[in-house]
């Protein structure tokens, strides 16, 4: 698993939401964050960042997909 950060999106996605952890895999593909009725799709971009002295990726927000009932 890695950690990543989440940026972009909707202003309602709380901040506490915004570091995730991944598979390695997910970092190179999407990644959906289950959310509400939906799903907050986020990919990297090849963008790192540093947080609390950690190098980690930056995944960006593309889109939203709603659960089929």
């Amino acid at each position: 698993m890695v950690k990543v950060l989440l940026m972009g999106g909707p202003p309602y996605l709380p901040v506490d939401l915004r570091v995730q952890r991944v598979s390695k895999t997910k970092v190179h593909d999407t990644f959906k964050l289950p959310y509400g009725a939906g799903y907050e799709h986020f990919r990297h971009r090849g963008e790192e960042t540093h947080l609390n002295g950690e190098l980690i990726p930056v995944m960006e927000w593309y889109q939203r997909t709603f659960i089929a009932e």
